[in-house]
């Protein structure tokens, strides 16, 4: 007798909610080695962790702030993976939104009522055409759009001040601030919005024509063109929402927290969106508890070090983890395992 894979014929509604949970389990179980050898108690150390991201409203409120960038980026790349568009740059698309934002909140012209609603939609073009540009190289000249998304992360940065001569971007104005939304803490208006993008992104996907051609792009983009889907202007549009997505993730961070642009505006917001939205299988709905998570990593590994001695960076280790545990349960929504006997092919 021996263990094989078999197909599945259709994949139980009850295994897709099971298999992101049992990743999650599994990268806590696998990570409880390391802080084993850190000589920290594995369950103390965990208690640290999410307790102090939760079990405040100071730290539950800082998790929210932390998760708005992260839900952001990871329906950035919800959506462009749908399509088979590999944005592997929603880190750049995230400063490409946060520079446009801190150059419309800084000017002294506008009428101070525009100057949110402006910094937002400049902020979505800007991640907008920053992603389309390497849509335009695949459809065009064939280049490819893992190298192509992930290169222009490294063109796209901050300018210096020229006042200051600092890398940092002038001061928004006082009025382009974003309004807080819970009195004494950092909750701003991003987070209503990356909420309602959550929303959004799922209705477009689940209830309108474009995101039925945004998932048969991503399924058999041959048949979607016999079907008379332009696939052209379908990934067009859908690097574009994706690229307006992350833009919006940098808005967030210079309207609601840093009022600039700085080298350290985004620890990687873009590379964990990725993360996320694997562990989310591309469901919308699913990127926000999955940002939460990753937020509540993020905010209490601090805690968690500074009382058990465990190295911050675990919050890293758990990110790459995730991702390879949730890339292996997604092997058992296709698949099952199956006992045969030895002679049976």
């Amino acid at each position: 007798m021996r263990l094989a894979l078999e197909l599945r014929e259709r994949t139980p509604a009850w295994l897709n909610l099971a298999l992101p949970l049992a990743a999650v389990l599994a990268t806590l179980v696998l990570c409880s080695g390391l802080i084993a050898l850190a000589g920290a108690d594995v369950l103390e150390a965990y208690l640290v962790l999410f307790s102090s991201a939760l079990g405040s409203t100071f730290g539950l409120s800082e998790t929210v702030v932390k998760a708005t960038p992260l839900i952001f980026t990871g329906l950035a790349v919800a959506v462009a993976f749908r399509a088979k568009f590999w944005n592997i740059g929603a880190e750049g698309q995230l400063l490409a939104g946060a520079m446009a934002a801190a150059f419309i909140g800084a000017r002294e012209g506008l009428p101070a009522w525009s100057l949110v609603p402006l910094m937002i939609v400049a902020g979505a073009i800007a991640g907008g055409l920053w992603a389309a540009l390497p849509a335009v190289l695949k459809l065009r000249y064939r280049v490819d759009d893992v190298v192509a998304t992930l290169m222009l992360n490294f063109i796209m940065g901050p300018w210096k001040d020229p006042l200051s001569g600092y890398p940092d971007s002038p001061d928004i104005r006082l009025e382009a601030e974003f309004p807080v939304l819970l009195t004494a803490t950092r909750l701003h208006l991003g987070v209503l919005l990356a909420a309602l993008a959550a929303l959004g992104v799922w209705f477009l996907m689940r209830m309108t024509t474009l995101g039925f051609a945004i998932r048969a792009v991503g399924e058999n983009p041959r048949a979607a063109r016999h079907g008379g889907i332009d696939i052209l202007r379908t990934t067009l549009l859908t690097a574009a929402i994706s690229g307006g997505l992350a833009g919006l993730a940098g808005v967030g961070e210079v309207g609601g927290l840093h009022f600039q642009v700085m080298a350290a505006l985004s620890p990687g917001y873009g590379y964990t969106g990725i993360v996320i939205a694997m562990l989310a299988r591309l469901n919308p709905l699913g990127v926000v508890p999955a940002g939460l998570f990753f937020a509540a990593v993020l905010t209490g590994a601090e805690a968690m070090s500074r009382k058990t001695g465990v190295p911050v960076f675990l919050a890293d280790v758990i990110q790459g983890t995730a991702l390879i545990c949730m890339i292996v349960a997604l092997l058992f929504s296709t698949y099952r395992l199956r006992l045969r006997r030895a002679h049976q092919v």
